[in-house]
Parts: C-alpha cells; structure tokens; sequence
C-alpha cells in the first residue's frame, strides 16, 4: 500500500507594506515546517472582503505543506501566528483591518477542530473565492473535510471578484 501524505493548507494574504515579498517571506518560512517541497500558488489580487471601508486589495496566495512528524494543527497555528508576529502584525483594534500578514490554517487533511483556539477546516474558506482559487491552481479536485463539494465545483457558485487576478511578480512559484 502506497503511502498518502497529510495535506495541510495555509492561506496567505497581505494588504499593507511590500505584499508579494512578505508572502514568499512566508512561504519560505513555510518551506521549514513541511517534510515535502511546500507547493505554492501564484500570487493573486482580491477585493477586501468584509474589511473596514477603503482597505487596500489584497495579496493572497496558497501553500500546501506535508507536516513534520510530530506536528500538530496547534502547533502549526501557533508558528503561523508567530510569523505574523515577526512580519510586524499588531493585535487586532478593528476586525478584518488591513494587516502586513495573515496566515489562516485552513485545512488538515482528515482533522476537525472546534475550539476557541481553532476551527478545521476553516469555517469559511469555502465561500472565499480569495482562498479557493489559488487553492484550485494547486488541486483543483481538493475536497475539505466534510465536504461533498470540490473547490471547483464551489467556485462557480460563488459571485466573481472583478480585481480577483494572478499578480505579475518578479518571483514565480
């Protein structure tokens, strides 16, 4: 029998300071924490949705890692939020306000969680077209934990995003 590896998936989005350079900051702060190449998507711009009136768009990208033996998805949460923290995060004055870096763990491939800490997969990444189309770059077949639904098949139920693109950066996946 063949050997399937965990999937982790960590969204990435940025709408204050240099975007694209913090995300792949990110992801290669990422790259350590998978026993796996991490797979990365391309960079995407978003409309802000639910921020704070005149937010900046935003950056967002995928990464799907393999996690290290031993890891956990609280100890993943943990490191996401000290990387925010490293990135120059503040803590939250105004929900959704513009932020140099937020990593989401959005799903653990077989794992659910519902505590005040953490919910997999993340209660709303499956009506966030942000996340599910640099997800669907990755693995468009993707299904969530629970779900019936691909990502694919969630996209087109959901309304388009006029400013939702591939971003030309300097630097490719």
């Amino acid at each position: 029998m063949d050997f399937i590896p965990v999937k982790v998936v960590v969204a990435l989005g940025s709408n204050l300071g240099d975007s694209e350079s913090l995300i792949w900051w990110a992801m290669d702060r990422l790259e350590d924490r998978s026993s796996r190449p991490l797979r990365r998507s391309s960079l995407w711009t978003s409309t802000p949705v639910d921020c704070p009136p005149g937010s900046p768009t935003f950056t967002n990208a995928v990464a799907i890692l393999v996690p290290k033996d031993g890891e956990t998805p609280e100890s993943l949460l943990a490191f996401l939020q000290s990387v925010e923290v490293e990135a120059g995060r503040r803590p939250k004055v105004v929900h959704n306000e513009s932020r140099p870096l937020d990593l989401d763990l959005i799903a653990w491939d077989g794992e659910t969680r519902d505590t005040l800490q953490l919910v997999l997969p993340h209660p709303r990444a499956q009506v966030r077209r942000f996340v599910l189309q640099p997800l669907a770059e990755l693995e468009s077949g993707y299904r969530f934990s629970g779900q019936e639904s691909s990502i694919t098949e969630s996209l087109q139920r959901l309304p388009p995003d006029a400013l939702l693109r591939v971003c030309t950066s300097a630097r490719s996946p």
